[in-house]
Order: structure tokens, then sequence, then C-alpha cells
């Protein structure tokens, strides 16, 4: 029953993964730019969403500390009485 907790825990990453990817993939929009003097052609700036940016980070963290603990935890051996140790 205690393994249940740590699926949960990966379930959990997964969808933390795919909602940063989500938000990341909206940071980054295209903006014209007009040309500085006359005769040069306009270009093409990328502008940063912060916030968005900022809750992509947050929710990558989110998504590797739950991805350690609930992979450690399912890796993790139930403990054994002192006696039936064997090294």
């Amino acid at each position: 029953m205690t393994h249940r907790r740590y699926r949960v825990y990966v379930l959990l990453a997964v969808v933390a993964g795919v909602a940063a990817g989500l938000c990341w993939s909206g940071v980054t929009t295209l903006a014209d730019v007009p040309p500085i003097t006359d005769g040069e052609p306009a270009t093409v700036s990328v502008v940063y969403h912060p916030p968005l940016m900022v809750l992509a980070w947050l929710l990558a963290t989110t998504a590797g500390v739950l991805a350690v603990l609930g992979v450690a935890g399912l890796r993790r051996r139930r403990e054994r009485p002192l006696d039936t140790y064997t090294p």
C-alpha cells in the first residue's frame, strides 16, 4: 500500500513535466521591429514572457523533485529484520 504514494508522485511528476512543456512553448513570441533608418529591412525579434518562464521553471523543478522521490520510493525495498539480513 505504501508504493501507491510513490506511484502518485511519479504520476504528478509526469503531469508537472507536461505542464512545464506547455508553459515553455508559450514563453516566446515574435515581434516585428521597424527599421531604424530608411533603406534598412525590418527585422523580427523574440520577446520573452517572464511570468510564464518562471512558472515553467517552477513546474520543471517540481517535476524533477517528484520524479526522484517517486522512483526512489519505488526502488526502496521493504525493511528486513536484522536477523534475516544477508550482505
